[in-house]
């Protein structure tokens, strides 16, 4: 099974252990980030399309807790939390805040990096296949036709409002950064810049949205990207 190409980003204050995590996901061909605080930690998350967290509990400036909690406000990305301490009470504050699993240290790197790949597995996104029509409440997309319509009438989109409208009604809740976007767009390496994103979903919404002032489609995560609103939030 194909994962997400996005980076695993690996929160650890101890170095040795964030090097040996970072050599065993590499060598099974996952690419990685790292940070050894909090802040930084929550810096990343914002400016990548995390495919996963492996997250220490015991960090300086902000700890684990936090780093989970202001993550799932904004994003569902699997997250693994690292512990030195055994206590069931841990365990299940981690699992209570919307971590995936829960590792005590000492671990098998081996271990560690298997159980990466089955949360991925179990929590891979269900994107939409390329050529299914996508309904969300009268807005209707159809890829096979690269036809849009509101109430019946077809919207006139350029081709990157049609990347882009199709992108994220793919993933309904699944939130895009910037960056993510603009790797859809721009695939060979061409210098753009993040904003040329928000000028695609400002137009956008001028043509989908009953009050572009107020999107009720196409969201904005603050500090983190867009997402497109889930069904049952029509």
């Amino acid at each position: 099974m194909a994962f997400s190409s996005g980076p695993i980003l690996i929160v650890e204050d101890d170095p040795n252990t964030s090097t040996l995590v970072e050599t065993y996901l590499q060598k099974e061909g996952f690419s990685t980030l790292t940070a050894f605080d909090g802040e930084h930690a929550l810096a990343l998350a914002r400016r990548h399309a995390l495919s996963f967290v492996i997250l220490d509990i015991m960090l300086p400036k902000t700890d684990g807790w936090e780093i989970c909690r202001q993550l799932r406000k904004v994003s569902d990305v699997p997250i693994l939390m690292l512990t030195a301490r055994e206590e069931e009470i841990d365990r299940i504050m981690g699992l209570s805040l919307g971590a995936d699993d829960y590792v005590v240290k000492p671990f098998s790197p081996r271990e560690l990096v298997e159980r990466v790949k089955a949360i991925l597995r179990r929590t891979q996104p269900q994107t939409a296949p390329k050529n299914l029509i996508l309904v969300h409440g009268e807005l209707i997309l159809d890829p096979i036709k690269c036809k849009v319509t509101m109430n019946g009438a077809e919207v006139s989109l350029t081709t990157s409002e049609y990347k882009l409208l199709h992108t994220l009604m793919s993933s309904p809740g699944r939130v895009f950064s910037r960056e993510a976007l603009l790797g859809r767009f721009y695939e060979h390496g061409e210098t753009v810049i993040d904003r040329v994103i928000d000028v695609h979903v400002g137009k956008l919404r001028q043509k989908i949205e009953e009050d572009p002032a107020k999107p009720q489609m196409i969201q904005t995560v603050r500090g983190f990207g867009y997402r497109f609103a889930e069904r049952d939030e029509a």
